[in-house]
């Protein structure tokens, strides 16, 4: 009994929607999918979210709350977080629409390689552009500089909101394009034939139906911009944000407290912009698909056309030359100051304390990437499948590991199974092996990117067990199967695509995330991301640049291999994983 073989016996798939079978017990695999997600979100998330807003509204805490609005400092702080915010919401998503637009509707050469430049920033190091951006736009700059004899300060508000952009656009991008893919083409035809000018047509129509997709990617990229940990740190300056004033609290100032304090702030609009997220836009209905052949969507050309295609070229471009600069930059002996070429950066990030980073990241991912996807893949089916009156509340669960900032969940983690050492903390858990504590250690280290991967491993195993007739699952049970055989050998092979997205996605997000782990590691548990900083700190832009690169092969790598498995395994090429999740999660 196989998928093929039961899709095959259904015959053409009825119209009709989804049933969700009843359920008086819980058999024994939702049973285990139920305790699967309650151990891994509970311990990982709930419980150390717990911890923070306990200190929080302890009585110190909000001794320290309350200057959080009367100290002019903290009131700059928090604008500058907003203004940051919303700078980087508006910016990021307008040039995922250029993107999009371009990829979906003009009819201009080479839109394959402006989409390859456009993904690019997923398989990197969060602050991999900040540095280059620091070394051919900096005080000293090559670009800036050397080549034009201009005197620019790009640290601050300005290249925070170029470099934030620039990473985090291309997941609304993959959105937007596929949106703008699926639209209906005869209603641009329709317009055109009443006479509409193609500006008309753009305002009155497309733009109208982009309105959702385009006010979720405004909010997830404000979000992801207020916290985010690792560019502010190596270009923020002088202006301060939430996410840096809650590391230094913490790392600098060893005010556990004040740290959750800040954090807390940023908790509060990101769970705010999620709610508002999943029940506001969500609900918004705009149906472009409606089954009928419409034609090919009507390619336009002309100066507006190519004044869109230029600034699209420019931002590839200038996407190109920031890692074009890391690439060589790890070949360089001082990038920015000597260029000569040489291989000592490498010669660092191979031996000693480099190699165990790379070493230990890469394990970590590869045993946290699976468990991300395949529990999301379970989340999603008892969701979609299984579950009535709890579905809505499994789910949100499930996605709170994207809803909450990375500098909270870190903090509430090193809060929770914090070592003796640390302000009067207790171990809650048991030290692993070596004598590291768990808030140090692989198994924490592990759990944040479990949780940090899920949601997408949930959306993308969601959007795809939808397409799924319900049928095809009672007829196994017809059969006699139980609900774990059918799961495992009828439900998985359909879901193999999101199954791929959801591990290619979480091996990119695990090997390159840093906000929650910068407050987890010691020196017996190295991640890459966590050296990086630490070389961008110390000024060693070439080894930042070396270890930059080397993770983003490792990640390339780790997606061909997955895809090349999944291409053997079904005989059908693979999604483009990365994409396809990222796509899903918004």
């Amino acid at each position: 009994m196989t998928a093929t073989t039961l899709k095959a016996s259904l015959g053409p798939e009825p119209q009709r929607r989804r049933r969700r079978p009843s359920m008086k017990r819980p058999s024994l695999i939702v049973a285990i999918g139920l305790v699967a997600t309650a151990l891994i979100v509970g311990v990982g998330l709930l419980y150390p979210l717990a911890k923070v807003i306990g200190l929080t509204f302890s009585t110190e805490g909000l001794t320290v709350l309350g200057r959080m609005f009367t100290n002019p400092v903290n009131r700059q702080t928090i604008t500058n977080t907003v203004v940051l915010g919303v700078l980087v919401a508006v910016i990021g998503t307008a040039i995922a629409f250029l993107f999009a637009y371009v990829q979906a509707r003009l009819d201009v050469p080479g839109k394959k390689i402006l989409h390859l430049l456009a993904i690019l920033p997923v398989v990197s190091p969060p602050f991999a552009l900040a540095s280059s951006v620091i070394v051919l736009f900096g005080r000293n700059g090559l670009i800036t500089n050397k080549l034009l004899g201009l005197e620019v300060d790009i640290y601050g508000l300005d290249g925070l909101t170029l470099v934030l952009a620039l990473s985090f656009f291309p997941v609304i991008y993959m959105s937007l394009l596929g949106m703008m893919q699926r639209l209906d083409p005869s209603l641009d035809q329709a317009a055109t034939n009443l006479g509409a000018s193609k500006a008309k047509v753009f305002f009155t129509v497309t733009l109208p139906l982009m309105l959702p997709g385009i006010a979720s990617g405004v909010l997830l990229l404000f979000v992801e911009a207020i916290a985010d940990l690792a560019n502010p740190l190596v270009l923020g300056g002088d202006f301060t944000v939430l996410s840096s004033r809650a590391y230094l609290a913490i790392t600098g100032e060893y005010d556990v407290t004040a740290g959750s304090v800040y954090s807390i702030s940023l908790l509060v609009p990101a769970l705010l912009v999620f709610l508002l997220q999943r029940f506001w836009v969500e609900r918004k209905s705009t149906v472009t698909v409606t089954g009928k052949p419409s034609g090919s969507p009507l390619l336009q050309r002309g100066p507006v056309a190519w004044v869109a295609y230029g600034a699209t070229v420019f931002i590839a471009l200038l996407i190109l030359v920031i890692y074009a600069t890391i690439i060589y930059g790890g070949f360089a002996k001082v990038p920015g100051v000597n260029w000569a070429p040489t291989l000592a950066n490498y010669k660092f990030v191979l031996t000693g304390i480099g190699s165990e980073a790379i070493i230990d990241t890469t394990v970590m991912s590869i045993i946290a990437a699976p468990i991300a996807s395949l529990l999301g893949i379970m989340i999603a089916w008892l969701t979609v499948t299984k579950l009535k009156k709890t579905a809505g509340f499994v789910d949100f669960v499930a996605m709170l590991g994207i809803a909450v900032p990375g500098t909270v969940l870190g903090i509430g983690v090193l809060l929770a199974f914090r070592p003796k050492n640390l302000v009067g903390g207790v171990t809650v858990l048991p030290s692993l092996a070596g004598g590291a504590a768990v808030a140090g250690g692989a198994i924490a280290i592990i759990l944040v990117f479990v949780l940090r991967s899920l949601p997408a491993a949930v959306r993308s195993g969601t959007g795809s067990l939808k397409q799924i007739h319900g049928s095809i699952e009672e007829a196994s049970a017809s059969l006699g199967a139980s609900e774990g055989t059918t799961f495992r050998l009828v439900t998985l092979p359909l879901v193999a695509p999101a199954l791929v997205a959801g591990l290619t996605f979480a091996i990119a997000r695990c090997m390159t995330t840093l906000s929650p782990i910068v407050f987890l590691t010691t020196p017996r548990t190295k991640v890459m991301t966590s050296q990086i900083l630490a070389e961008v700190d110390a000024g060693r832009f070439g080894n930042a640049f070396a270890y930059c690169t080397l993770l983003m092969i490792i990640v390339l790598i780790f997606i061909g291999g997955v895809n090349l498995m999944n291409k053997k395994m079904t005989g059908k090429p693979a999604p483009s994983g990365t994409a396809m999740a990222a796509k899903e999660l918004t």
